[in-house]
């Protein structure tokens, strides 16, 4: 019952104005073969949806495709395609705001409105930087979100970028002695590995099961790449390649992920020496992998998707940033993605697929085992072990990941889940709702007529 009333709270925050301008919920009865053990909502012509979600391949940082490629041309490839594939002009964007982690702040604001002119974006559309940390693609996302939801527009874009060839993760500057004093800032100073291995001796996390992780994610993205799994995410990059000894330049298309090691084994990641400490577990094949890339995501109101005739890839539902010991700062999600589902009004066991971005497989798998998830609803399709961690694109290429996957599995996946840990002690998660999970408007239910509420509404 406790579960039911919290859900009935929920949806009664989401009751809007139907069509023929009576304040109500318009709902349908649920078709067979959802994923949801309960009815579907109707449309609320408020909802915020996600009409497209692409990203570049992501590639190795300073060996990999896009080495040589800089933050603009990649925002620019991304920009240009979301505009392409829906057919939005550009002057109706209200806002962009872009994730990013290590380039120089006010550069990388530059760059962001650069890319802007490279895409053919009219310099009547602002647009703005975020960053924190590991989850400033999810936080763009949850920010134009929240914009629309309070009005200020009806279409905004989310993106996110990191350029790990050219700005390697580093700390500028000296220390603030006074960091002595306080233990949980000296957690904020740790280096990432470090954290992970402080999760792994906490919780138990051995490191043949973080091998076990590893080799899975691989597994799963070359299955998946394999399948063509990804080409419906994916924009290609027009870009250039440098020889490092000569300087001469060639130009290619980059059009696929080259991260994913598909030989990669438990045995063999079993080889690689620790690197944080010397009888630890954490290696460079059980982390994530430093990446190039970049990502975007338009949404707007459902009322301008229907307008405009455009299919809705999702729905975003709930958004959740939390705080951590910053020295296991690993276990975020597993606080985050209860806070995110609840506001959602639903459990863990509603979720039919999870992106838990991969920093460290301790980690990840920590939280997949706090959370009780059953793994095969976990990165499907592998997560940043096998295809990278671009910091500040990672929110909008996982949320890119999970919506394609979804659609892919039509009605049996219903609602998905973007989560991530965050340096320095946090953890960021959304919840997606897929784009066919409300249909359009139709007549309102009649009075005394239980057939199309939900399990919660009829007790």
């Amino acid at each position: 019952m406790e579960h039911a009333s919290q859900r009935l709270s929920v949806l009664a925050k989401q009751i809007s104005t139907v069509q023929d301008g009576v304040s109500g919920l318009s709902l349908q009865a649920c078709s067979a073969g959802d994923s949801a053990a309960y009815q579907r909502r109707g449309v609320a012509l408020d909802d915020v949806v996600i009409v497209s979600a692409l990203r570049t391949p992501l590639t190795k940082a300073r060996r990999g495709g896009l080495r040589d490629t800089d933050a603009i041309d990649l925002l620019a490839t991304v920009y240009r395609a979301t505009l392409d594939a829906t057919g939005v002009e550009p002057a109706a964007i209200g806002d962009i705001v872009v994730g990013s982690v290590l380039g120089p702040s006010s550069q990388r604001a530059n760059e962001a409105r650069i890319a802007m002119f490279f895409a053919g974006i009219p310099d009547t559309v602002p647009v703005r930087t975020v960053n924190r940390q590991c989850s400033s693609g999810l936080q763009a996302i949850a920010d134009v979100a929240a914009a629309i939801k309070a009005g200020y527009y009806t279409v905004g874009l989310a993106a996110g970028v990191e350029t790990m060839s050219a700005h390697p993760m580093s700390w500028e500057g000296g220390v603030n002695p006074g960091v002595e004093r306080f233990p949980q800032a000296q957690g904020c100073l740790m280096p990432m590995g470090v954290t992970s291995e402080n999760v792994a001796a906490r919780f138990g996390i051995d490191r043949r099961s973080q091998d076990a992780f590893a080799a899975a994610s691989h597994r799963k993205a070359a299955a998946a790449q394999a399948a063509g799994k990804f080409k419906a995410e994916i924009v290609p990059v027009q870009t250039k390649l440098k020889d490092p000894k000569t300087g001469e330049e060639r130009a290619v298309v980059i059009d696929a992920d080259d991260g994913i090691r598909a030989d990669a084994t438990a045995e063999s990641l079993a080889g690689l020496k620790t690197v944080f400490k010397r009888d630890g577990t954490t290696t460079a094949g059980n982390s994530s992998q430093v990446t190039d890339g970049a990502a975007a995501v338009l949404l707007m109101t459902r009322r301008e998707a229907l307008r405009r005739r455009l299919p809705i890839l999702g729905v975003f539902r709930s958004f959740a940033a939390v705080g951590v010991d910053p020295s296991i700062m690993g276990v975020g999600p597993a606080v985050a993605i209860p806070a995110a589902v609840k506001a959602a009004g639903l459990a863990i066991d509603d979720i039919d697929v999870f992106e838990i971005n991969e920093a460290f497989a301790s980690q990840a798998s920590y939280c997949v085992r706090e959370l009780g998830i059953d793994g095969a609803r976990v990165n499907p399709n592998g997560g940043a072990i096998a295809l990278g961690h671009p910091l500040g694109a990672t929110g909008t290429r996982c949320t890119a990941t999970l919506l394609h996957e979804m659609k892919r599995r039509g009605r049996t996946a219903r609602f998905g889940v973007v989560s991530m840990c965050i340096g320095s002690g946090m953890g960021a998660a959304a919840v997606f709702e897929a784009g066919d999970a409300a249909d359009c408007p139709s007549p309102r239910v009649m009075p005394g007529s239980d057939l199309n509420l939900s399990r919660d509404f009829r007790g």
